[in-house]
């Protein structure tokens, strides 16, 4: 399988840096071809500019800072987010790549009166998020799981319709010892391993 992961954190010693080299591993050793984008070390740029607002209903071809990221998703059969979560949902720059780059022409079209969009993304089956929260998996359910649902509900859509997802996740990650820490790696490869 095809598979684009896309890794979201400042710091190369973190532990969602360990994640992504471990999901890299597991895909690798199950025999996906696999691209990595790491948001950071591309100095990806997050905010929308005022001209991406007006002219967000044109065509790919004029958007030249996105053209990479976009053929990365057409080609990818799989998406994996590598993230923490922070305020309940995905930090500002992987905010920022979905705004900027799962745009008409890309992800989504919206033909002439039509009220609808209709997804481009068809050629992914998989959707999978690797993150860690700082907060226990009862406080994230009483906020709302928001980057829960911005994968499941609001990307996935854009997707094949019959694409699954998939949530990897370390809740109270400030509280987890060592030992937690190991085994959510562990169990980060070996979902890569098995992913299909």
């Amino acid at each position: 399988m095809k598979v684009l992961v896309v890794h979201c954190h400042p710091l190369e010693e973190s532990l969602v840096a360990a994640a992504r080299d471990r999901a890299l591993a597991g895909l690798r050793a199950a025999g996906h071809e696999v691209r990595l984008t790491d948001l950071y070390a591309d100095g990806f740029r997050p905010e929308l500019s005022e001209w991406e607002r007006v002219h967000h209903l044109d065509p790919p071809d004029g958007k030249p800072e996105i053209a990479r990221y976009a053929a990365d998703l057409r080609w990818c059969e799989a998406l994996v987010l590598v993230y923490p979560t922070w305020w309940a949902g995905q930090p500002g720059m992987l905010k920022g790549w979905i705004d900027r780059v799962w745009v008409a022409g890309v992800a989504y079209e919206l033909p002439p009166g039509a009220n609808r969009i209709r997804p481009l993304l068809t050629n992914i089956r998989r959707l999978v998020a690797v993150t860690t929260h700082g907060s226990s998996k009862f406080v994230n359910a009483l906020e709302g799981e928001g980057g829960k649902r911005v994968l499941t509900r609001s990307l996935r859509v854009l997707c094949n319709r019959r694409a699954r997802t998939s949530w990897i996740a370390l809740y109270a990650v400030d509280r987890a010892d060592d030992a937690k820490r190991a085994a959510f790696l562990d169990r980060v490869e070996q979902r890569m391993r098995k992913l299909q």
